[in-house]
Formats: C-alpha cells, structure tokens, sequence
C-alpha cells in the first residue's frame, strides 16, 4: 500500500487529497498558507488535517529510510535471506522493523558473544533443536574445551547464554510478550525506605499499584518524576504464564531430548535476565511516551485557548506588577500599547505608605483617564486587589469613566523583561518595571504581547518540564503559527517576534521587514512588502494574505483575501454594489443576491475561495477572537471568607488539565472543576468564561471544588 493510502486510511480522508497536499508541502508550501488559500487542491482540509497528513508523511518516511539501512547492515553481513528481506519490508511499524532487526544488531559485549567468539555457537544449536542423540552431555561437549572453555558444565553454561540471547532476540517471542504486556502488565509503585517527600507531592503512589493500560497520563508523568527524584521505586511485573506462553509458541522444549534440561534453563535465564526488563523498558517507555504526547496535546489546547482571548480595545489600561519588599511596579499605557507613565508604589507596608500608594495610584488614573487596571497573579496579587478595589470605592460617584480591574497571569513576565526584544522595545525602562508594561499589555492584546514569551514559561499545562522538549516546542510553535495566522497581523504595527510565526516569514524577515518600515516608514500597501529585502515571491505569495495594511491605498489589504484573488474579489464587490463606506447589514444584503455557484463559474474560481471571499467583503479583516467571551472585569474584592456551599459564581478557566480544570473565581485561590462535574459534552478552554457553583470548601487546605451549572 503507497503512502498515499495508507495516511488516507487513517484519516479517512481520500488518497487524492493527501497526494496533492504532500505535492504542496513538498514544494514548500506552510500549513496556514494551504489550509486558507488551497481549498480547492486539498478539498477543504482543515489546519490540523493538513498537519496529520505532514506528521504521517515524515513518519512513514523515516520508517522507510530506516528499513533501508537495516537491510543494507544486515546485507553487509551476509545474514539477509529471502524470508527476512520479505519480513523486513513487510513491516508497517518501527517497533516490528526494530524486532526483525534485533538479532542481527551489533551488541556490546555480552555473554553470548563471548560464548560466540568461544566456538559454542555449534553446541547451543544442538540445544534449540532439540533432537535426540544417542552420545552424553559431556561427549557432545568435549571437543569444545580449550584453555577458554575448561570443562564440560562451563561450555554448555556458554551455550546456553547463546541460547538466552536467541531467545530474547527473536521477534516472535519479544513482540507478542510487549503486546500482552502493554495490557495486562501491572506497574508496582512504592515509597523508597530511605526517601524524604516533605510536601507529601507523592503520596498517592506510596503503595500504588495498577494495570498498565488503565493509567492516567498525569499519573504516569507524576510516578516517572518521583522516581526520577529518587522517591518512588518502580517496576513493572509481568506474569509468568505470559512469557512463558509466549517463548514456549517459538521455542519448546521436547520430552525425551538430551537438551531439554539446557533449553529450560536457558529460557528462564533468559527472560529472567535479558528478555523481561527489555519488555519492562519498552512498557516504560511506551507509557512515558503516550503520556508525554498527552501532556503536549494538553499544554498546546490551553495555550491556544490563552493566545485566542479576546483583546481589550481601546482602554487606557494600567498594569501592576505586585510585591511585597521591592514595592508594586506600575506602567500606564495608552490604547495602541505606548507607555504613557510608570512609578513604584510600596502599599503593603505601613497606613502610611498605603495611604501614598492610593494617592498615586489615584493620580495616575485621574491623569490618564485610566478605564481598566490589570494586576498580575503573582506574590502579593490579591493584597494589591484590595488596594484597588479600595481605590474603585473611593472613586465612586466621581464623573470619570467608570473603573475596573481584572487579574491578569503575570507567567513569562520576567522572561520578557530580561528578554533582548524587551531592552529593544523599551531601553529606557529599568528591567523591574518592563514586566508591568507586558501585564498591561497583554490585556489590550494578548496574542500581540505573549508571543513575545517563549510558550513553555507561559505556564499552562502540567509537567511540561518533564516531556519532550523538542516535540513540545514544536507542538507549541505550531500553536502559535496557527493562531497568528487565523487572526492577522498588522505590519506597520508589529513586533518582530509577531512577524516571526507569520506564514513564509522566519525571524531573519521579520527584522528585516522592521528595519524597512523604521526606515522607509509604514507600508502603504502590501505590494510594497516586495521592496523588502529578502522578501522573494515565494515568502510574498505565503505571507501576503496574513498580513494587513491598515488604511492603506487599496481597502483589500486590511483583509484577509490573498492578493492573487483581488481581481475576483473586484468583481464580485462590483456585481454586488459594495463600496468600502457601506455597513455591515448593506454589505449582507448586497451579497445576499449574488449566487455564489453560478458567480464561481462564470469567474472561474473555486466555490470555496468565493466563500471566503464573501465573508471578508462583509467584514474585511475580521478578528476571530471577537466572537470570544470577554474577560470578567471586576470593581470589588470577593474574600475567601464569603464563599460559602451552593454559591454561583462566574469564572474563567486558567488552565485545563486531565482531571479537570482550574478556574479563577475571584478569590486568591483557583478553584478546580474536576472532570466528574464538567458539563455532558464538555470541551473547556483556557480563557472561556462560565458559571460554577461551589461544591465544596477546604479553607485550610487551600481547595475550592467546583462543579459547573449546565445552561
């Protein structure tokens, strides 16, 4: 079966559409430039599709590369027979190709190589073919002793290490063993004797046992760290009527043979020895591997969530980034992000330096007419949202825009401020103060400021530490790519590091297309992007359609509608009357009479280009996020002491874990929605705003239990 097929079995998708997306990626085409602009070739794959079909691809293609060199070793060892080559290449997975291989690997020294070398490969063939023989044991075995092999026990002790490689090497005993044991192996978890687990972080697991294929990923991770720790001892029991069943199908001894007693001894040293702690590797590393995947699949779905909440336009916003010692660091900045103002405030010290904190705080926003005030979640957070709310309180009645505040995740706050993008875009400011600015910025937009953060300090998701890093910063950047390019990007306004995650981009570009717009100034249009150095039409044809040119000469560039579509997007807002001046319901109405089928043909476009096309005449340039909850703004402190049993609250979720979700009440600790109490059909979402009801209250603890409130 081609590569073709075989992806398109798996995704249930046809073969001609993962033929012709590959055909694209291969020639250098991005996900986000194929998923928007090549509808018609893929057939209207989506993102995450094209992905799949990108990640199968280079599995299956390293699989092949591997396969050749398998057989090109085993060839170059004269070992390659007809049956094996034909086995070789009938293998659909890396794990069975490595099983064919395995006998045939060069090993370290072992026991059985050193047998080898001995000459008493002869003797431990006699024991794997269980014939009978009329001469003794010690008959068969003395024209093998030498000064390496000095007597008759220790040259079948040699052949039968031989025997116990053998065994534990032959892909028909290994892989039906790994299957089974993958199922109803069971994982032994105890406390070390000696160990000290302070905090109790594990003791869950102190006495923990349970079958492999009913484990948690978050459990998995959590017992692989406190191992790593040298808390938890683990193992992995197998049960012996499984290996034995399994060895016994390929290698059986037979009654009345002079080397049954060998061969029985041989396979219990064997899988004793070499063949159950390679399952017992494999087992581990199968269970740590799934449940690594898990746990990115986890972090990406959640920082995807954060990344896509919505933006809060057109506020003043005042950014705190609390403390105790060193004070409160405050930044004022103005609608398009620029700093307006900063000071330090000490608040939480005595009446008096509370009372100065509450004047400046109070000048500040009289001054700039600040409308919303973003606290970050860190230490001193909510003593600091008493300080606000007070503020609010005082304010009260005072003809001001109404004022009020929200708690904003302050993670990756201090990666920033130390960051060379950081001392770039703010070189007047000391490092202290940077991370308020990135508070409140992250407020007005948060896609904008966090992309400047790299995704693993973000801190949403659990034991990022402890998984790939690789595969999670790819996952992660593939997030960001995604997100980027759903919503746009403005050019003229632009951090190089939002620049960098646009399609057909890269970091290189993004610099160099801000040094052309500092030099030259903004853009007018987006054809004056091919004036940027480096910018070759291949990076123009990806790129172009994600980046906007706001008021620019030609009203189609602060949309999303590629310019290699313009001319049809003419003519269709010429057959439709539609100006750049018209509202949202004319433009509706316009399009509303146009048949899109009939309009596709005589234009000669794909009806779903048209489609988009259509969308973006009605609102050009529109933000996805829109359509998203807003933020809950607050103007007065809930205290842990007012919850009480049965309270409904409204809350926003911060991060989405496998036993549930954490959301933020109000109070200063999040409270956990576990996955028993989620609504039927639930799918949370870092950032989504809904109403829960406390369900539980353990005040020493620190735990609040939520459940939700179906609508």
């Amino acid at each position: 079966m081609s590569t073709d097929q075989l992806i398109a079995r798996t995704l249930k998708i046809q073969p001609d559409q993962v033929r012709r997306t590959l055909a694209l990626l291969d020639d250098g085409n991005t996900v986000p430039f194929i998923a928007r602009y090549r509808k018609e070739v893929t057939g209207e794959l989506d993102e995450e599709q094209i992905r799949q079909i990108e990640a199968q691809a280079g599995r299956l293609r390293a699989l092949e590369e591997r396969r050749e060199t398998i057989l090109r070793t085993i060839g170059e060892q004269g070992n390659l027979t007809p049956a094996l080559e034909k086995s070789l290449r009938a293998a659909d997975t890396l794990t069975a190709l490595e099983d064919l291989y395995q006998p045939f690997k060069p090993k370290r020294q072992t026991r059985a190589e050193a047998a080898r070398r001995r000459g008493l490969q002869p003797l431990a063939d006699l024991i794997l073919a269980q014939e009978r023989r009329s001469e003794s044991l010690a008959e068969l075995a003395r024209p093998f002793l030498n000064d390496e092999v000095p007597d008759v026990e220790a040259a079948w002790a040699g052949a039968r290490d031989i025997v116990a490689e053998t065994i534990s090497d032959h892909p028909d005993v290994r892989g039906p063993l790994r299957e089974k044991s993958l199922k109803f192996a069971q994982l032994r978890v105890e406390k070390m004797g000696d160990a000290v687990d302070e905090k109790a972080v594990y003791r869950l697991y102190y006495d923990f046992n349970q079958r492999v294929d009913r484990l948690r990923p978050h459990q998995v991770l959590a017992i692989d760290r406190g191992e790593k720790e040298k808390i938890l001892r683990v193992t992995v029991e197998i049960d012996q009527k499984d290996w034995l069943r399994a060895i016994a199908s390929v290698f059986l001894p037979r009654r009345g043979s002079p080397f049954q007693e060998q061969l029985d001894l041989a396979l219990r040293d064997g899988a004793m020895r070499l063949l159950l702690p390679a399952i017992e590797r494999d087992v581990r590393r199968h269970l740590t591997e799934r449940a690594g995947a898990h746990a990115i699949r986890v972090f990406a779905t959640n920082l995807r969530g954060l990344l896509t909440q919505p933006p809060i336009a057109g506020s003043v916003v005042l950014g705190i980034d609390p403390g105790y010692r060193t004070g409160c660091k405050l930044a004022v900045i103005d609608a398009t992000g620029r700093v307006l103002d900063t000071a330090t405030i000490y608040p939480h010290g005595s009446s008096k330096q509370k009372y100065e904190a509450l004047e400046r705080l109070s000048g500040l926003v009289q001054k700039h007419q600040v409308g919303l005030i973003a606290i970050g979640n860190g230490t001193a957070s909510r003593e600091t949202e008493q300080l606000v709310a007070e503020l609010i309180s005082l304010r009260a009645g005072r003809p001001a825009a109404s004022l009020h505040y929200l708690i904003a995740s302050e993670a990756g706050a201090s990666v920033y401020s130390a960051s060379p993008l950081a001392r770039a875009e703010l070189p007047d400011l000391d490092v202290t103060l940077r991370g308020a600015v990135s508070i409140a910025r992250r407020v007005q937009d948060p896609l904008a400021e966090l992309v400047k953060i790299d995704p693993k300090s973000i801190g949403i998701g659990l034991y990022q530490h402890d998984v790939d890093q690789k595969a999670l910063a790819a996952a992660l950047d593939q997030v960001v790519e995604s997100v980027v390019n759903q919503v746009g990007v403005d050019v003229n306004s632009a951090s190089p590091a939002l620049l960098t995650y646009v399609a057909g981009i890269g970091p290189s570009l993004a610099e160099g297309i801000i040094a052309h717009r500092d030099a030259e100034g903004p853009f007018g249009s987006r054809e004056a992007l091919k004036a940027v150095r480096g910018l070759g039409p291949k990076s123009f044809e990806q790129a172009a359609g994600f980046l906007r040119i706001r008021g620019g000469r030609n009203w189609l560039d602060g949309s999303a509608i590629h310019p290699e579509s313009y001319a049809a997007a003419v003519q269709v807002a010429r057959r439709a009357g539609i100006t750049p001046e018209m509202g949202l319901e004319a433009r509706e109405k316009a399009l509303a009479a146009l048949s899109p089928s009939a309009l596709a043909a005589e234009l000669q476009i794909g009806l779903p280009t048209l489609r988009d096309i259509f969308d973006q005449l009605v609102r050009p340039g529109r933000d996805p996020r829109e359509d998203l909850p807003t933020p809950i703004l607050r103007q007065d402190v809930l205290k842990v002491e007012d919850l009480q049993v049965g309270m409904r609250l409204a809350g926003t979720v911060r991060n989405v874990v496998d036993f549930g979700a954490f959301v933020d009440i109000g109070v200063k600790q999040d409270g956990l929605l576990h996955r028993s109490r989620l609504p039927r059909e639930a799918d949370l979402a870092v950032g989504d705003v809904l109403e829960v009801e406390i369900v539980s209250l353990e005040l020493d603890r620190g735990r609040i239990g939520l459940g939700a409130v179906e609508s």
